[in-house]
């Protein structure tokens, strides 16, 4: 990411690894990348899923005065999800961003595996909203979590690796259970985010400002999806 400042994590353990701090953050940008149902393999920054989060950690910046917000993603220990791995790898990078920033309102931004991890994450104090892309959401994946937060689910609508009708579902459930919750369908979307990459980028980067925006209801092409009761379709 070329136009903010780099910074490592605190040690090879940490599961935060900051890409942005600025001195005084208002907020916190956390993506967490997608993974394997079962694997002990180290995960590694060089991998394709982790790779592919970061143009999307970018757009979710290119909507942010850099002075204000962190940008950072989850390191995970390993590839897979195993005995809910990432979730625990999250937990614990939420404790170093507050150590670093305080209580700043975060927003995850995951995908595939990550956007499991992220939407489990979202009863952390430090969670302010979530924004799962094409998530990996098995059959009795839990909701409640939600309760009180905003999430919003992008999926691809030609997706074939994940099911864009759980996560419609899913968005149901975690409305039931007293979340802000919508979800939004790219046409002709794939579950890399590839095709029709420029709609989910500036899609992102629309949704993670109405997310942190603090008490104002959302605006502009995202307002649909938290009212609506069908998904909206890009």
């Amino acid at each position: 990411m070329s136009t903010v400042q780099e910074h490592e994590g605190k040690s090879a353990t940490s599961a935060l690894r900051l890409r942005h701090c600025p001195r005084q953050p208002r907020a916190a940008i956390v993506s967490l990348h997608g993974g394997r149902t079962d694997s002990y393999q180290t995960s590694q920054p060089w991998h394709l899923a982790a790779l592919r989060m970061r143009p999307v950690l970018r757009a979710a910046a290119s909507a942010m005065p850099l002075d204000d917000i962190v940008l950072a993603h989850v390191r995970y220990r390993h590839r897979g999800w195993n005995h809910n791995d990432p979730l625990h790898d999250t937990y614990r990078a939420l404790s170093e961003l507050h150590q670093i920033a305080g209580a700043v309102p975060t927003i995850l931004i995951g995908h595939s595996m990550g956007g499991r991890a992220a939407l489990r994450a979202a009863s952390h104090p430090q969670v302010h909203g979530v924004l799962a892309l094409a998530p990996w959401l098995p059959p009795g994946e839990p909701a409640g979590q939600l309760s009180g937060k905003r999430a919003v689910v992008m999926h691809g609508e030609r997706d074939r690796v994940t099911s864009p009708r759980a996560s419609a579902d899913y968005v149901q459930r975690a409305r039931t259970a007293g979340a802000r919750a919508g979800v939004i369908l790219i046409g002709k979307g794939d579950h890399a985010m590839i095709h029709r990459s420029g709609l989910w980028h500036r899609t992102v980067a629309t949704v993670v400002t109405d997310l942190l925006r603090p008490e104002a209801p959302p605006t502009g092409l995202t307002a649909a999806s938290y009212a609506a009761t069908d998904p909206l379709l890009l």
